[in-house]
């Protein structure tokens, strides 16, 4: 399981009962939500692992829509806890802050076209472990969940983790899994997206190479591209992601402690 953290762009992971029972259906917002076995003190139960959206108001009472394997439906609330992030200022190129007209058509047709991949959830395929390899060598940011100003503008926070490597540095899958997407975007460069599962996706982005193609099956480790400063960058890295029902989420909390 990853580390719990009931706060905007955290994972939630509330009980829904004893796992004698089938597996209950839950959604959140709307969206379906990952529920699988956990075993508490020798006692197997039913948990949701939920990821939580970065605009999320904590003060505001938040639940869990359940639906039993025979019919019943219930609601299961839980609270969050408020989280303050940094703010992060950055200077890029003038093309990816002031988007030409030709630039912002391809942002919002890509922009599209990506909410619509994030919003897979394969109920065939289940994550053996929600937890993470780490996708590349090199130090870490804590800018997860950061106000982003690029070039003075204030922009979208930022919804990954930055791993900073030379140019090149192998990339690796976090996890085994189905290979969603493969894209050279606007923002997001070279990019590669993978399926685990039950709404659980990672992201891979500024790649220089990318070394898979949608549709295959990659194990946890397997290569897949290999880093760079491809997109709206300021160097080389890799920008790495977590969704969880279309929410990203904080990686660190599904990676080993740095």
């Amino acid at each position: 399981m990853p580390d719990a953290a009931a706060v905007p762009g955290g994972v939630a992971i509330v009980a829904l009962g004893p796992s004698r029972a089938p597996r209950p259906s839950t959604t959140y917002q709307g969206r379906p939500v990952l529920v699988r076995e956990e075993v508490r003190e020798g006692r197997p139960r039913w948990v949701a692992v939920v990821g939580i959206g970065l605009a999320a108001d904590a003060a505001q009472p938040q639940a869990l829509q359940v639906r039993e394997a025979g019919g019943r439906e219930r609601r299961v609330a839980f609270k969050l806890s408020p989280k303050r992030y940094a703010e992060q200022r950055l200077t890029v190129a003038p093309r990816h802050v002031e988007l030409a007209p030709d630039d912002l058509a391809r942002h919002e047709r890509e922009r599209a076209h990506l909410t619509a991949v994030l919003r897979t959830f394969t109920t065939a395929r289940e994550p053996a472990t929600l937890r993470l390899l780490v996708p590349t060598a090199g130090p870490r940011s804590a800018t997860f969940g950061a106000r982003r100003i690029f070039n003075h503008q204030p922009r979208a926070p930022h919804s990954g983790m930055d791993l900073a490597a030379p140019t090149g540095t192998p990339v690796v899958c976090a996890a085994a899994g189905e290979v969603l997407d493969v894209g050279d975007y606007f923002f997001n460069g070279h990019t590669v997206i993978v399926d685990h599962g039950l709404g659980f996706l990672t992201l891979y982005c500024h790649l220089s190479a990318v070394d898979t193609e949608r549709g295959r099956e990659v194990a946890a480790g397997a290569l897949i591209g290999k880093v760079g400063a491809t997109g709206r960058v300021t160097g080389p890295h890799l920008h790495f992601s977590v969704y969880l029902n279309t929410q990203s989420v904080d990686p660190a909390l599904f990676l080993p402690t740095a």
